[in-house]
């Protein structure tokens, strides 16, 4: 009896454990969201959190993740930078999510930073941005100056014959950065001089353009053909466009490339005026694939809204969430760091027809598109790279940047090697976070 009754308990013992390792293994992935429903960014960003929101429910319908469905933790930051990190924290340490999607503007991707890389979360961050870093908790599938910045500005160089610019932004890092490294492009490679260089800086929300569109005006007509670079974010867009509009300015006259207009944005505006101005993106929702083709439908019917758009941070999300599900699956489990160690050289499809690669500095392969606004609100696409190219997190036009690289393989780790002194300059992180959240 006695040896019955412990073949019993042992018995007992096994169930329970089986049992609760198998409750274990049902609870949810837990996918936190992390951009703006309200405020000055929500135009751009509330489309993102319905796009992941997407994704997840297409991996549920899928059979979810090593057995276990995918549940989306969303927040709101409310298009406030310093809220950005209480909510990014909140999904990390409270609500205990295995990844993030998240950010738009640099500043709020800054002040997040310091959280995930303390907590050891993993964020996807799907915009273009600056460059000037490379974390090791961060996977960076929007593009780099060296994929939409640089060549936006030789088409308009070698394609256009532009020779005056004018570099119009939000005030805020990534136009600033962006802006810098342009300007010493345009110098050291194109030998552009000074004043042919006109920089200008507005809020972010800012509405009244007359006084700056009529300096653009004024420096169009000085004699050289003329061009505007725009790194204005968010809803300033709108009144910004209006007014060229009503000032008259086409883009037979001074065109605009813009970084930070994609069919969302113009979905807002009236676009008659504004055919043949410029958008440089990696992805428009006018490419011409089946998978495309399938993304849009399928964004069509979660919204139910006929005349969805799509644009080139939603394809970012599609292909960061895909690199992420196949990285799970390739290492077996969400942890952190057998994720991290698994994606790098992970490649999935882009909607473009190509692939793209999870690089060792955590940036990833994209194809570089200039889109020519049409009146429908689309982009006819006017001029592409014949093939992908690889994200450069650190400029090689910018003095202190030029020497660095970042890969996050063993034994380098580190995301600012110098390869002139070789050493490790080690995260900056917080000092980033304060000084953006400074400007």
């Amino acid at each position: 009896m006695n040896l019955k009754k412990q073949a019993l308990l042992g018995l007992s013992a096994l169930a329970l454990s089986v049992s609760f390792h198998a409750s274990a293994n049902d609870d949810p992935i837990k996918v936190g969201i992390l951009h703006s429903l309200s405020g000055t960014m929500a135009i751009s960003e509330s489309t993102l959190k319905d796009t992941v929101e997407m994704l997840i429910q297409q991996q549920n319908e899928a059979g979810g993740l090593l057995g276990r469905q995918l549940e989306a933790v969303v927040v709101d930051p409310a298009s406030n930078w310093p809220l950005f990190a209480e909510r990014a924290r909140e999904l990390l340490a409270q609500h205990e999510v295995d990844v993030v999607f998240g950010n738009w503007t640099s500043v709020s991707r800054k002040a997040v930073l310091p959280v995930f890389e303390e907590l050891n979360g993993l964020l996807f961050y799907p915009v273009q941005y600056e460059g000037e870093e490379s974390s090791e908790n961060v996977f960076y599938t929007g593009a780099a100056p060296n994929q939409q910045a640089i060549p936006a500005v030789e088409y308009l160089i070698n394609e256009v014959g532009i020779e005056r610019f004018a570099l119009v932004g939000t005030d805020y890092v990534y136009p600033r950065t962006t802006n810098r490294i342009l300007e010493a492009f345009l110098k050291d490679e194109h030998g552009v001089a000074g004043d042919d260089i006109m920089v200008n800086y507005t809020p972010f929300g800012h509405s009244d353009w007359q006084n700056i569109v009529s300096e653009i005006r004024r420096f169009g007509e000085e004699g050289k053909s003329t061009a505007v670079i725009s790194t204005i974010n968010g809803d300033a867009n709108v009144p910004f466009y209006r007014e060229l509009a009503n000032q008259g300015i086409d883009a037979a006259d001074i065109p605009v490339i813009a970084f930070s207009v994609g069919e969302q944005e113009l979905s807002g505006i009236d676009t008659a005026p504004l055919v043949g101005h410029l958008a440089a993106w990696n992805y428009f929702m006018s490419v011409d694939t089946d998978d495309n083709y399938d993304f849009i439908d399928a964004w069509i019917e979660h919204t139910g809204n006929e005349e969805a758009v799509t644009n080139d941070p939603m394809e970012a999300h599609y292909i960061g969430f895909n690199m992420w599900a196949e990285a799970v699956r390739k290492a077996g489990t969400t942890d952190v760091g057998a994720v991290k160690d698994a994606i790098i050289g992970v490649s999935v499809p882009n909607l473009s027809g190509g692939y793209a690669a999870m690089m060792p500095n955590h940036h990833i392969t994209k194809p570089v598109l200039i889109g020519e606004v049409q009146d429908n609100g689309q982009f006819d696409i006017v001029w592409q790279t014949p093939s992908t190219v690889a994200g450069d997190a650190w400029s090689d036009y910018l003095p202190g940047s030029r020497d660095l690289i970042a890969d996050w393989r063993k034994p380098m780790e580190c995301g600012n090697f110098n390869v002139v002194n070789g050493s490790c300059g080690g995260s900056t992180a917080t000092e980033e976070a304060e000084a953006a959240l400074a400007e």
